[in-house]
């Protein structure tokens, strides 16, 4: 389902002198959640739950900023637990695979930013360690190939004073390789957007991606 979100200013009075904000429109499809932040305020988040296991909706939203700004995209893949795995005990056990793709446009339609190698993207959970957990008949978590590697998001991460500098480049999948389906296929996107996610599309559970708009 395409949404549109309500409007959120975002100003940044540098200078003491109000500045004038611009309108933006960002079209943003997840599989299977995102939150999206500009300077580590929220402008939107996936109207469907991440405990939702098949969800590939994309939101269509306005909001307001001054250049330059950072876009932070929080983006999640499903998983029952910190395994990384969906449908367990079924004969459909296996891990989930991730995609995430963007675009922003001005007021005129005119694209600002696309999801590209240009973004920077960490990866903050990645589960099995092994993918042989995929076809144990009892996974644990954190037990063996089932093993899980976590970490709170860095303090600040989605604002321009955090030094990203040692951040990894966000990795470009292709259409085959996602398989975007749904609401993935009711937005024109522009030919420079592309599909972009941790450095493994099945491991990698939730990444933090990030950009700055000058």
């Amino acid at each position: 389902m395409i949404r549109t979100f309500t409007m959120i200013s975002l100003l940044c009075g540098l200078t003491g002198t109000a500045l004038s904000a611009e309108t933006f429109s960002a079209d943003v499809w997840a599989d299977n959640w995102f939150e999206m932040r500009i300077n580590g305020t929220q402008v939107a988040e996936d109207s469907v739950p991440i405990t939702t296991e098949r969800s590939f909706n994309a939101e269509s939203f306005d909001f307001e900023a001054v250049r330059p700004f950072v876009i932070g995209i929080v983006a999640k893949d499903f998983k029952e637990n910190d395994s990384g795995l969906e449908y367990i005990g079924t004969r459909r056990q296996q891990m989930g695979d991730g995609g995430l793709i963007a675009q922003i446009k001005d007021a005129a339609g005119n694209p600002v930013v696309v999801s590209s190698a240009d973004w920077q993207c960490l990866t903050i959970h990645t589960a099995p360690v092994n993918k042989s957990c995929e076809s144990e008949s009892n996974p644990v978590a954190g037990e063996g190939a089932c093993a899980f590697e976590a970490m709170d998001e860095p303090e600040g991460w989605d604002t321009a004073g955090f030094n990203a500098s040692d951040w990894p480049q966000a990795n470009k999948f292709s259409e085959r390789a996602v398989s975007p389906k749904d609401g993935y296929d009711r937005i024109n996107w522009d030919k420079d957007a592309a599909l972009i996610w941790g450095p493994d599309l099945e491991q990698s559970n939730t990444v933090l991606c990030r950009i700055t708009v000058e």
